[in-house]
Order: structure tokens, then C-alpha cells, then sequence
């Protein structure tokens, strides 16, 4: 731990160097990013600087009590010793933490699709109840959160929804709710009152900037066709609405939201960007192999990571094995403490491979 947080302080008197120099003041993109690492370390530096300082007076301490012979001095080196102590202990727990390798992605805007899955009528449903939920949940953290497509279900709901949140954080936060989410209540079609169970996809990704993902455009089929669903008079009479096609790949990305045909093909290109780059992460993680896969999850559709449960008002995480009995409450949006225990899982889980 001494050993990296040395290199990381040795990197911030590098970078406050570099960020001085004319060069680099007059490239906005290269000063902006070390302004940003040059913030990161300082926290950490500052905090290792304490730890040492505290460290040093500790040693002292104890040398005290080792070498010297008068009770007074003896007595005021065991006050220190108990003061000073877990105050070390508690800077070394910090620095631990900040040594956990940050996901690149966290301050990124997310893209949000939910697809209903087995349930039929009651699948959709549930998958518009899911949107619901997230979009309080992003209303508390002052998100700004927009559907950029959508196909409704035929009794209410969503059989398929995307949306784009923006926001900081807003992947970093959301990421953990890819998955299969399931729920186990007596659907409205449902006359005799049996419970029945059915579930709904989610899959979050990070909204990917140009630079990030190397796309020939070449390879990419552009459509145009009329916007369904609410917005004036130009909805059903302008071809508005972009789809995308990558052909090397066969995904399919569209957008109609905006009035505007540059901004939906903007937001399609962007939406694309993501699951290209998502796809090459899914490869990076079957490379580094099954064995050192967080038990977070992959964030594919196939894994099922929590349970909504009307009857016993429970929601129950199965990746962490982490229960509360609001389910309301849940479904409105409150789902923070959901997101905090998954992000301390993970923190664990990384610090024990950091220490292997």
C-alpha cells in the first residue's frame, strides 16, 4: 500500500508541474483532464500526508514508552498511543478505499433499456413500473432523464423502452441494475387472485464519447422514418426519427424523440458508441475469465439479480442476498440503499483481489 501511494504522490507533483506549463495551458483538453487527475490525487496525497504525519508521532510514542524510565513521561506516551491508534487505523481503512480502481465510467450519462420479458401482458406492465421507479429515483438525484424510444405494451406498460439519463454519476450509480428483475404479484388480467411470476430485462450502459469508440461510419446504415406517440403536429408528418444499423454487427439503434432529425441522430450515434463499446468490454471480461468475474454481475440480461415480491412487500437482491420489506417505497424510487450496498460489495470485493 506504502509503495503505490508513494507513486501516486510522486504523479501528483508531476502533474502540478505539467499543469503550469504554457503547452498545456493552452490545450483546453489535455489541461481539463489534468486538472481532473490533479483533484483525484490531491485528495489522496493529502490524506496519505496526514496518515504519515500521524504514523511518525505513534512511532515516537511508542519509542517513548520503550526507552524512558519516568512514570510521567511513560504515562503521557500511553495516552498518545491510545489516542493516536486507531486514528492510524482509520486513515489506513481511508487510503485503502481510495486505492480501489475507480470505474472510468462513473461520472458518465447512462443509457437505460428495459425490455419485457416472460409475463406476457403482465411482463410489460412491470417493465413500465420499472421505468417509473428509476425515473424517480433520477428525479432525487436531479437527473435529467428523456425516452428516446419506445414500443408500448398492449395493455399498458413498455415491451421495450430506452431512455438516456444525464447526469454525474449517473452510470456509476445505475450500472448495478443490469440484470433480469422479476416480480411475483397477482396480475391485473388475473381474476381468480393467483400470484404469477414475470420479469423484465434491464441493461445500463455508459453513454460513450467520440474519442472513446473507434466507429467508421461507413459501416453504418442510416434510416429515416415518422415519429410515433406524443409531440405536435410534426409527429406522423416529418421524417424525424433516425434508426441506425451497424451492419459488421447487426445492432440496431433509433430515435424519435426530438423534433429535430440532427439531434436524433445524434443521440442514435451516441446510444450505438455505447453498445459497441459495451460489446468490447463483454469481451474483456470473458478474457480475464470466469474465475475473477465480480459476483456484481456481467450486466448481461440473463443473470437474475433481484426479486420484487408484492404479496410480502419484499425486495430482495440475490447477488448480495440483501432484503427490505418497502416495497412501495422501492417502486417509487427509493432504491439508494440498494445501489450502496451492491457499491460496498464491490469495494470489498476489489480490495480482497487487490491484497491476493
Amino acid at each position: 500500500m506504502i509503495q503505490k501511494l508513494e507513486e501516486l504522490k510522486h504523479r501528483f507533483e508531476e502533474v502540478g508541474q505539467l499543469i503550469v506549463q504554457p503547452d498545456t495551458m493552452s490545450d483546453m483538453k489535455v489541461y481539463s483532464a489534468l486538472s481532473k487527475e490533479y483533484k483525484e490525487l490531491q485528495t489522496v496525497v493529502e490524506l496519505y500526508d496526514e496518515y504519515r504525519r500521524i504514523s511518525s508521532n505513534l512511532e515516537e510514542a511508542r519509542e517513548v514508552l520503550k526507552m524512558e524510565k519516568d512514570e510521567e513521561f511513560r504515562d503521557m506516551a500511553k495516552l498518545e498511543i491510545e489516542e493516536l491508534g486507531p486514528k492510524v487505523s482509520g486513515l489506513e481503512e481511508q487510503l485503502k478505499k481510495l486505492l480501489i480502481p475507480k470505474d472510468p465510467n462513473f461520472d458518465k450519462n447512462a443509457i437505460l433499456e428495459i425490455r419485457a420479458g416472460a409475463g406476457g401482458d403482465e411482463a410489460a406492465i412491470f417493465a413500465g413500473d420499472l421505468f417509473r421507479m428509476y425515473q424517480r429515483f433520477a428525479e432525487s438525484q436531479g437527473w435529467k432523464i428523456s425516452i428516446t424510444d419506445f414500443v408500448d405494451g398492449t395493455a399498458g406498460g413498455f415491451s421495450k423502452l430506452v431512455a438516456n439519463i444525464s447526469g454525474n454519476g449517473a452510470y456509476g450509480h445505475l450500472k448495478y441494475e443490469s440484470g433480469v428483475h422479476r416480480v411475483q404479484r397477482v396480475p391485473q388480467t388475473e381474476s381468480q387472485g393467483r400470484v404469477h411470476t414475470s420479469a423484465a430485462s434491464v441493461v445500463v450502459l455508459p453513454e460513450m464519447d467520440d474519442v472513446e469508440v473507434d466507429l467508421d461510419l461507413n459501416d453504418v446504415r442510416r434510416d429515416e422514418f415518422c415519429s410515433s406517440g406524443p409531440g405536435g403536429q410534426s409527429v406522423n408528418t416529418t421524417y424525424s426519427a433516425i434508426r441506425l444499423t451497424h451492419e459488421p454487427t447487426g445492432i440496431v439503434v433509433q430515435c424519435q424523440d426530438e423534433k429535430s432529425k440532427l439531434k436524433n441522430y445524434d443521440k442514435a450515434l451516441k446510444e450505438l458508441k455505447s453498445r459497441l463499446y459495451a460489446i468490447e468490454l463483454r469481451k474483456q471480461q470473458e478474457e480475464i475469465g470466469a474465475e475473477r468475474r465480480s459476483m456484481i454481475g456481467s450486466g448481461d440480461r440473463s443473470d437474475k439479480i433481484r426479486t420484487y415480491n408484492y404479496p410480502q412487500s419484499r425486495v430482495t437482491d440475490h447477488r448480495i442476498s440483501y432484503s427490505q420489506h418497502n416495497l412501495p417505497s422501492v417502486m417509487d424510487g427509493e432504491i439508494g440503499e440498494f445501489i450502496e450496498q451492491l457499491r460496498l460489495a464491490e469495494n470489498s470485493e476489489k480490495m480482497n483481489e487487490e491484497q491476493a
